[in-house]
């Protein structure tokens, strides 16, 4: 065998076949069937001296993409020659070996070989985990087909015997593995087949579904793995050798041949493909271990074990699933947000199935959004860092795309620099997660979180400025979404300058006047707009990566904004407008001239508006906000007020569980509680505290100087949890104070809450009694 095998195989591998739809499976097909050719050819060169009985006991097999038929045009051949032990002599399999293997070198094939039996097969598989996988699929080429089958049928056994008690050496493998080699997703030289997400990924995927612990995806990772073959196939034609790693240098000759546009389409397209590999593999390895968990606990019959999260949602068996009593019926969009907000605040994956049924019926969104939707969707951005994994399952899905048209234009996108570990559409959700951990620094992080999400939309083909082209479609973008003007005008003011700041502290001389004056005009002279801008800045700098936010950086961005929150102090005073009267309902009068309050519940589309009317009392803040709170429900907004010795309260709530709290039902509870019959608040006492969102940022509470000359007022930002407005109001009833009115406000789970609160005696409060009062609220909201 003296030709030129590797060449051979180039010239099957038809550069016209690259970019017809279908040709990958057919082209390595074509080199399987080719290499199945050559090998038999010589196997029967090598024994056609022997009879028919003298080939019993031996046989040619092929392990890895040989065995597969998925190898590349020049891809190595893993073979193994297999005997029974007992028909040939050592020296006899010795010869034969020497006899196959160096005509196959001399021919320009790169081979792994080896010589063993069934015994040896079974050994090498039980100590080498890599090994067994590879066996898996043994494929004859030649000599005794029974030897083989036996092969197959013990290393099978083997796998799904053993695979129980070796689940935590192949995870660990899996592991020690994707932090040498790295991640597809994100290398921009990637390794095809050892990173995460590639070919080798495929194979322990494949070997998972035939373990019959799970069953694996099918069709989009299939179509992946196709992808990845066929630049894999590209790559090996256009270097002339057997590489898996896709160089920088090779990506544009790589790119041509595969019909894109340019390098940056071929990776986007790689990177797609690599994280539906990644989310099957960690899908089913997750369902792998579910079932192991079923099979060791099982002791007869088991019903499911559902802990319920609110809005029919359920975990079960560390998933978030939909309970069995709520199946979707039609679009539910809203449904399918708050299911991805739970999964992500619980920091756990939500179920492919629950997606599947949630996604299925789903169509496109009106514009503009219901504000529940568009609230739902903001509290969904406000997870945490559970947000990640969850958005990568949306978005695999085809969600995000329903929900935003525009993310599929940097979607995979790569950065061509290495100040960026992400690509575009990762790097902005990691920037919003980088948003929450700061929630305490801004006034109204919903806006901050949808600005982080699309700062870079504007990274498309052909932008020579991202954020000035970014700024209109983010505007489009919160206009759908039902944001008003002034609103829509702040996130198109955040997305056009959110390279502002940093590129003044850096390239201009902080201490000069103008470069002040160009950071304040960039924020309309607005101090809430800088704080939003800095703590942008700072998001997406460590969302880049550690080489984008130094310590040099920001203490250039730090001393610029507090020059700049100098300046604007300067000019102006807070402006802070105390809640106004209401006027009293006529149809609260008889209730009150009974002594009893008055209880309003009127339906929303988002929940309810309650108006408790009563005669005020210290107290009565934290006995209304703990009675919804026993009901389950989330304050959305409340007004409170008090005219002439008379508590007028409106609460705007949302309830996760369905019901709404009854007229009745309050006002008993709230003439109990005046009463001192605490018998009330006494489910609040038995629940469980609760957990605190993963990477929330700590609470805030400040006296606001200068915004009431009647009043002490107090501002609190704090990651919303049940029961924390009752909390807040305990805090106040404690320190002997009176709350005479607030505005609270929740935006993207963070409260916003003004509080003007007075002593006892209606007079504002001294500097010690305000300074503990501000520890007292910070205690109460940290729980």
């Amino acid at each position: 065998m003296t030709v030129d095998h590797a060449a051979q195989r180039l010239d099957l591998a038809d550069t016209r076949s690259f970019t017809r739809p279908g040709a990958g499976q057919e082209r390595r097909a074509r080199l399987a069937a080719h290499s199945h050719t050559v090998l038999t050819q010589l196997w029967d060169d090598v024994l056609g001296s022997r009879s028919a009985r003298g080939r019993e006991g031996v046989a040619l097999a092929a392990v890895g993409s040989l065995s597969r038929r998925d190898a590349g045009p020049l891809s190595d051949y893993d073979l193994i020659l297999l005997h029974d032990g007992r028909t040939f002599t050592d020296k006899d399999i010795a010869e034969l070996a020497d006899s196959l293997w160096y005509p196959l070198w001399d021919s320009g094939i790169r081979l792994d070989h080896s010589v063993r039996t069934l015994g040896e097969c079974r050994t090498v598989a039980s100590e080498d985990l890599a090994a067994a996988i590879g066996m898996l699929d043994i494929d004859l080429i030649a000599g005794d087909e029974v030897l083989v089958a036996g092969v197959r049928h013990s290393i099978g056994h083997d796998w799904r015997s053993n695979l129980r008690t070796r689940m935590p050496e192949l995870i660990e493998s899996l592991k020690q593995r994707h932090e040498r080699v790295g991640d597809l997703t994100t290398a921009l030289d990637p390794d095809l087949k050892e990173a995460r997400g590639g070919l080798r990924d495929m194979t322990v995927l494949n070997a998972l579904a035939m373990s019959w612990l799970a069953d694996r995806p099918r069709g989009a990772v299939d179509a992946a793995h196709s992808t990845l073959l066929d630049v894999r196939d590209a790559l090996h034609l256009v270097t002339g050798r057997g590489r898996e790693r896709l160089h920088l240098d090779d990506q544009d000759a790589v790119a041509a041949l595969l019909g894109f546009p340019d390098s940056d389409a071929l990776l986007a397209n790689v990177v797609t493909a690599a994280r539906q590999v990644t989310f099957a593999l960690d899908g089913t390895l997750r369902r792998a271990s579910q079932s192991q968990r079923a099979r060791t606990l099982r002791v007869g019959p088991r019903r499911p074990l559902l802990t319920p999260l609110g809005h029919g949602l359920y975990e079960h068996d560390g998933e978030v699933v939909l309970g069995p009593k709520h199946r979707p019926v039609g679009s539910d969009h809203r449904l399918l947000m708050r299911a991805a907000k739970a999964a992500a605040r619980a920091n756990l994956p939500l179920s492919p199935v629950t997606i599947d049924n949630l996604r299925r019926e789903l169509s496109p969104l009106t514009s503009p959004w219901p504000d529940d939707l568009r609230d739902a969707f903001l509290d969904l951005l406000a997870s945490g860092p559970g947000l990640v994994p969850v958005w990568e399952a949306l978005d695999l899905a085809g969600v995000v795309s329903v929900w935003l048209p525009e993310w599929d234009a940097v979607r995979s996108r790569p950065q061509r620099n290495s100040v960026h570990r992400f690509t575009v559409d990762r790097h902005s959700i990691e920037t919003v997660v980088e948003c929450c951990k700061r929630a305490s620094e801004v006034a109204r992080l919903d806006l901050l979180l949808l600005a982080a999400l699309v700062h870079d939309i504007g990274k498309v083909a052909g932008a020579l400025d991202h954020a000035l082209e970014g700024a209109p479609v983010a505007a489009s973008i919160a206009r759908r979404m039902g944001l008003d003007a002034a609103d829509v005008d702040i996130v198109e003011l955040l997305v056009r300058e959110h390279l502002t700041l940093v590129d003044l502290a850096t390239r201009r001389d902080p201490d000069d006047e103008a470069t002040v004056e160009s950071l304040l005009a960039a924020v309309d002279g607005r101090l809430d707009l800088l704080e939003q801008l800095r703590t942008l800045t700072e998001a997406d700098a460590l969302a880049a990566g550690p080489k984008a936010w130094t310590t040099w950086r920001r203490g250039l961005v730090d001393e610029l904004t507090r020059r700049a929150t100098a300046k604007v102090s300067q000019r102006t005073s807070p402006v802070r407008r105390e809640p106004g009267h209401n006027e009293l309902v006529a149809d609260a009068l008889p209730a009150l001239q009974r002594g009893e309050p008055f209880v309003r519940v009127t339906a929303t589309a988002t929940g309810a508006q309650v108006l408790l009317v009563e005669r005020d009392r210290r107290g009565l803040f934290a006995d209304s906000a703990g009675l919804l709170a026993t009901h389950g429900v989330v304050v959305r907004a409340a007004r409170v007020t008090t005219v002439d010795g008379m508590a007028i309260n409106t609460w705007q709530i949302e309830a996760s569980s369905g019901d709404l709290p009854g007229e009745d039902e309050l006002s008993r509870g709230l003439t109990q509680l005046a009463r001192g019959d605490d018998r009330p608040l006494r489910s609040l006492a038995l629940r469980p505290p609760a957990a605190r969102p993963i990477g929330a940022p700590p609470a805030r509470a400040t006296v606001v100087p200068g915004a009431s000359q009647t009043a002490t007022v107090i501002e609190v930002r704090s990651p919303d949890r049940p029961g924390l407005l009752r909390d807040i109001g305990i805090a106040f009833t404690t320190a002997g104070f009176v709350v005479r009115s607030a505005y609270v406000a929740t935006y993207a789970g963070q409260t916003l809450d003004t509080f003007y609160v007075t002593s006892a005696d209606g007079q504002p409060l001294d500097p010690p009694a305000a300074a503990g009062l501000i520890r007292a609220v910070i205690d109460a909201c940290e729980g």
